[in-house]
């Protein structure tokens, strides 16, 4: 407690460690600054899909799979033509209640009787790859379709662009896709999502995972 008093006493390392803080404050203000305008370039061009099984057995998990199938043909058929987010979000809560029937009818289908919510709401993410794109958690607009009591594993993916059509066994995201994202993004939130990252960009993809993970920023 002595020293600490000393230390107070003295004018110099009073202002050296004002000079700090300050400096620490204006770089977390900074960061913070950075990260949120590259969260709102992310969330305002990605249209997401949120599918939670019914429970994990494997029975389960292979109906989630056919319901985000026959989900995701639809709407890539719906949105053919789409080159934005909001027409995408357009034609999803226009076709809201077709979204119900056909997850409905691949249940029915399968010899199942479960229940069905959707939801086209703002919810949050955690960080996710496709391919060689990664999506840093936060918040996105998105489909979300509960399956009986929805205690399953989730399936998360993207419906515009449609970044849900992978070739699994290689791990490649189509090329159209990653064109449109790259047409509806600013260069750096493209540069820091997509696989070739210098130092610096993993840094700033970090980053941006830190603040999202801690809360630090909404992303509306």
């Amino acid at each position: 407690m002595k020293k600490f008093l000393n230390f107070m006493k003295n004018p110099m390392l009073r202002k050296f460690s004002l000079l700090i803080a300050l400096l620490f404050l204006y770089v977390f203000i900074s960061a913070q600054s950075y990260v949120t305008a590259i969260a709102k370039d992310l969330s305002q061009s990605v249209f997401r899909l949120h599918v939670i099984a019914n429970s994990d057995s494997n029975e389960d998990q292979t109906l989630k799979l056919r319901v985000r199938d026959a989900l995701l043909d639809y709407m890539n058929e719906m949105c053919i033509n789409c080159s934005t987010k909001e027409e995408a979000m357009e034609i999803a809560n226009n076709h809201k209640e077709d979204f119900q029937k056909i997850a409905e009818k691949v249940i029915s289908d399968n010899g199942y009787n479960y229940s069905v919510k959707i939801n086209i709401n703002n919810f949050y993410f955690p960080t996710k790859n496709y391919g060689d794109i990664s999506l840093p958690a936060g918040n996105y607009d998105a489909l979300r379709v509960e399956i009986g009591e929805a205690k399953g594993q989730n399936w998360w993916c993207v419906m515009f662009p449609s970044l849900c059509f992978i070739d699994i066994s290689s791990g490649v995201v189509d090329e159209k896709a990653k064109e449109n994202l790259s047409d509806n993004l600013e260069q750096e939130s493209y540069n820091i999502i997509s696989e070739n990252k210098k130092s610096p960009i993993k840094f700033k993809f970090k980053l941006i995972e830190f603040f999202a993970e801690n809360n630090f920023f909404a992303s509306k």
